[in-house]
């Protein structure tokens, strides 16, 4: 979606990309539900957040950011609809509907079950449109990313994504998809791309791929968030476990992961004692969770077992290095993938030691994997350090800070080549 402009006044374009980042997907999940019509919704979120770049500036940040430009947008729908000349029911009840408030009433519950937002993402997550478009077109509306971040995130060309957008919207137009959760029985076959969706917004938070930020918390909560209220939604499904353990496990580092200046801090210097307990404690009953309802681990259940090795040990060396290595042996054949086999390379550098761990990342750059990544170089660099090769490690370093696309992480990776000159 649009971002602020870089001409507004610096509070005033914070307070819009803030209000943005936060309440787009809830915005136009609320804007679908009054419309029926999901491409609609987001043009006219669109049209509200222009509106606010030009009104905001010059009349001050409204009280209630989100209602105001949910009021905006709902009145856009009446606009739209008095041109089609479409005086319909729909319109009525539009109508009343803004007529009985101003819209400062942002009718949404965050608990609830029926949730616009998850509603959005079944949508979404349609079959009717293919893997690629409905990853695509999730993390637009409901992640609230850019096409950019979106190609940085799944390793395709930005002009890709974008065509992919707009090819899904016209599919679910001409479906006539209906803005709702789905039924019990058509949820399972959506869930897979619902929870990879919703894996793939936390990814982006956690390690944001752009910006001036290492971590987007925001993008990070809600996809945790919604993830609570899937769990409610289908407590069946261990997956769904699964990927609540994960995340909640994840984020319980986010406090310290990054200094009061923004600074990041790598796991080795991170004072655990600012690791929040509480979400490790919801982390592992929702793991123990998925162990319970289903029949061994997914890949999600996996990746939290995995977490909960670091979240449970007291420091890096007294970590469980050689269990780690066997759970992403396993997560390797559950859901095999280059980044998999990378950090399992990370695992078997702190357990074996960097010469093993170069081998398995050497195989992955002479197959070609995760091209045009930072990933890849950083890694390298660093094993190269450990194993004395400083000219080597220079040259990779100097290449993933070429490549990364996030403010933060590229001056770590300068920092590291400085110090080895």
């Amino acid at each position: 979606m649009t971002r602020p402009g870089r001409t507004l006044p610096g509070s005033t374009r914070d307070a819009v990309e803030a209000v943005w980042r936060i309440e787009s997907a809830r915005i136009v999940s609320t804007l679908a539900r009054y419309t029926g019509d999901f491409a609609l919704a987001e043009d006219l979120a669109q049209e509200a957040l222009a509106a606010a770049l030009v009104s905001w500036p010059r009349d001050g940040v409204p009280s209630s950011p989100a209602a105001w430009l949910l009021t905006v947008g709902r009145r856009r729908a009446v606009d739209a609809y008095r041109r089609r000349a479409a005086l319909d029911d729909r319109y009525a009840v539009l109508a009343r509907d803004l007529d009985e408030g101003t819209g400062d009433d942002v009718l949404w519950d965050p608990d609830r079950l029926d949730d616009d937002v998850l509603a959005l993402m079944f949508v979404a997550c349609h079959p009717v449109l293919s893997r690629e478009a409905q990853l695509c077109l999730t993390l637009r509306v409901v992640g609230g990313l850019t096409s950019d971040e979106i190609a940085r995130a799944l390793l395709v060309p930005t002009a890709t994504v974008q065509a992919r957008i707009t090819r899904a919207k016209k599919t679910l137009a001409a479906a006539q998809v209906p803005f709702e959760v789905p039924p019990p029985e058509e949820r399972r076959q959506r869930l897979g791309a619902v929870l990879n969706v919703l894996y793939l917004v936390f990814t982006e938070g956690s390690s944001a791929s752009s910006g001036a930020d290492w971590i987007r918390t925001d993008l990070a909560h809600e996809a945790v968030r919604q993830v609570r209220v899937l769990a409610q939604l289908v407590p069946d499904e261990a997956e769904v476990h699964g990927l609540l353990a994960l995340l909640e496990l994840t984020a319980a580092r986010f406090p310290a992961r990054v200094r009061d200046d923004g600074e990041p801090v790598l796991l080795e210097a991170q004072d655990r004692r600012r690791w929040d307990r509480a979400a490790i404690r919801r982390g592992r009953a929702a793991l123990a969770t998925a162990g319970r309802v289903g029949r061994g681990l997914g890949a999600y259940g996996v990746q939290a077992a995995i977490a909960e090795c670091h979240a449970v040990a007291p420091s890096v060396e007294e970590t469980d290095w050689d269990r780690i290595v066997l759970l992403y042996e396993a997560l390797g054949r559950l859901a095999p993938s280059p980044v998999v086999e990378l950090n399992r390379a990370v695992a078997v550098s702190m357990a074996q030691g960097p010469a093993a761990a170069l081998r398995i990342v050497d195989g992955l750059v002479a197959a070609g994997s995760l091209a045009g990544s930072h990933l890849l170089p950083a890694v390298r660099g660093e094993l190269l350090t450990r194993l004395g090769r400083p000219d080597d490690a220079r040259k990779e370093l100097e290449e993933a800070a070429r490549r990364c696309g996030n403010d933060r992480e590229r001056e770590l990776l300068e920092r590291k080549v400085a110090a080895l000159e």
